[in-house]
């Protein structure tokens, strides 16, 4: 008898690779976090031209997080990205981007977001404020975050929380200006954050 692709992929999850997630945020484990920078993302989405919406990453970003579901506003989370990384799909792109005319990687290395304060808004979910350090200028950001889930990862057996949070800002604010308004100047900032218990 022939099992299908999907029946079989359903059979291997069902067996030990399956992951024990819990998608209550208060069963989450409080302690000490550290990104999973294969699998945290940032990405970014400006309005082109008038024309469309453009989407790019920043991969490989690093950082803590330290949480307690009990007390929520004494969480602390502190990310940077590697502006080398940035990818657009569009290598010759990426090249520009790296340039003094955008960010500037070679003077900026890194984008730091570091929270001042922590607010819980729902059951799974929370408001970050806190401040954004790019290209030289530091400015708050607020980010709306969104509980994804917690649990053993089956591969890495790392206990692993997930998030994922918005938030905006105006990249002339920073002084990345090129083509300023014509590409746009409100930047849509997407964080889909993986992080591993350390302690």
């Amino acid at each position: 008898m022939k099992i299908g692709y999907f029946a079989i992929i359903s059979l291997a999850l069902a067996g030990p690779l399956a992951a024990q997630v819990t998608h209550s945020a208060s069963d989450v484990q409080a302690g000490t976090y550290r990104t999973d920078p294969n699998h945290t993302l940032v990405a970014f989405d400006v309005n082109h031209f008038g024309f469309s919406e453009f989407f790019g990453v920043f991969p490989r970003a690093t950082g803590t997080l330290e949480l307690d579901p009990k007390a929520i506003a004494k969480t602390k989370l502190d990310i940077s990205l590697p502006v080398e990384g940035v990818s657009t799909t569009n290598s010759k792109l990426d090249e520009e981007l790296r340039s003094a005319d955008w960010f500037d990687v070679a003077k900026y290395p890194t984008i730091r977001f570091v929270s001042t304060t922590v607010t819980r808004t729902g059951v799974a979910s929370a408001r970050i404020a806190g401040t954004v350090t790019m290209h030289g200028v530091t400015k708050p950001l607020v980010l709306d975050a969104t509980f994804g889930g917690a649990g053993v990862n089956p591969l890495s057996k790392a206990y692993t929380v997930g998030f994922k949070a918005t938030g905006h800002v105006r990249r002339t604010d920073f002084g990345v200006s090129k083509y300023a308004p014509l590409v746009g100047d409100e930047v849509t900032i997407t964080i889909a954050g993986a992080f591993e218990k350390a302690s």
